[in-house]
Protein backbone atom coordinates (compact mmCIF):
# COMPACT_ATOMS: atom_id res chain seq x y z
CA UNK A 1 0.00 0.00 0.00
CA UNK A 2 1.40 3.80 -0.84
CA UNK A 3 1.09 5.69 2.18
CA UNK A 4 0.98 9.20 1.58
CA UNK A 5 3.15 11.07 4.21
CA UNK A 6 1.93 14.55 3.97
CA UNK A 7 0.12 15.01 6.98
CA UNK A 8 3.48 14.02 9.40
CA UNK A 9 5.57 16.70 7.94
CA UNK A 10 3.08 19.24 8.17
CA UNK A 11 2.92 18.03 11.88
CA UNK A 12 6.36 18.01 11.86
CA UNK A 13 6.88 21.86 10.30
CA UNK A 14 3.94 22.88 12.32
CA UNK A 15 1.87 23.64 8.67
CA UNK A 16 -1.76 23.68 8.90
CA UNK A 17 -3.51 21.86 6.32
CA UNK A 18 -5.58 25.21 5.16
CA UNK A 19 -1.88 27.13 4.86
CA UNK A 20 -0.93 24.11 2.45
CA UNK A 21 -3.94 24.32 0.50
CA UNK A 22 -3.30 27.96 -0.10
CA UNK A 23 0.67 27.52 -0.56
CA UNK A 24 -0.47 24.95 -3.25
CA UNK A 25 -3.70 26.43 -4.56
CA UNK A 26 -5.55 22.73 -3.95
CA UNK A 27 -9.04 22.79 -2.71
CA UNK A 28 -8.71 22.16 1.12
CA UNK A 29 -10.92 18.65 0.73
CA UNK A 30 -8.09 17.46 -1.52
CA UNK A 31 -5.29 18.07 1.20
CA UNK A 32 -7.78 16.23 3.53
CA UNK A 33 -7.87 13.76 1.56
CA UNK A 34 -4.27 13.19 0.70
CA UNK A 35 -3.18 13.94 4.69
CA UNK A 36 -5.72 10.87 5.58
CA UNK A 37 -4.82 8.65 2.75
CA UNK A 38 -8.17 8.62 1.49
CA UNK A 39 -7.40 8.86 -2.32
CA UNK A 40 -7.38 5.78 -4.35
CA UNK A 41 -5.44 7.22 -7.18
CA UNK A 42 -2.43 9.88 -6.38
CA UNK A 43 -2.66 13.15 -8.85
CA UNK A 44 1.25 13.65 -9.76
CA UNK A 45 1.26 16.83 -10.28
CA UNK A 46 -0.87 17.52 -6.53
CA UNK A 47 1.94 15.70 -5.41
CA UNK A 48 4.34 18.00 -7.23
CA UNK A 49 2.99 20.86 -6.23
CA UNK A 50 2.82 19.86 -2.25
CA UNK A 51 6.94 19.22 -2.81
CA UNK A 52 7.50 22.42 -4.29
CA UNK A 53 5.72 24.17 -1.64
CA UNK A 54 7.43 22.21 1.16
CA UNK A 55 10.75 22.84 -0.32
CA UNK A 56 11.02 19.24 -0.98
CA UNK A 57 13.41 18.22 -3.74
CA UNK A 58 12.91 14.25 -3.57
CA UNK A 59 9.33 13.19 -3.89
CA UNK A 60 9.72 10.00 -2.92
CA UNK A 61 10.55 11.64 0.84
CA UNK A 62 6.65 12.20 0.37
CA UNK A 63 5.77 8.66 0.11
CA UNK A 64 6.08 5.13 1.71
CA UNK A 65 5.30 1.89 0.40
CA UNK A 66 3.89 -0.12 3.46
CA UNK A 67 2.70 -3.88 3.51
CA UNK A 68 -1.17 -4.53 4.34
Amino acid sequence: MLYVKVSDILAERNITRSALAEMTGLRPNVISEICNNQRTTINREHIARIAKALEIADVSELLELRSL
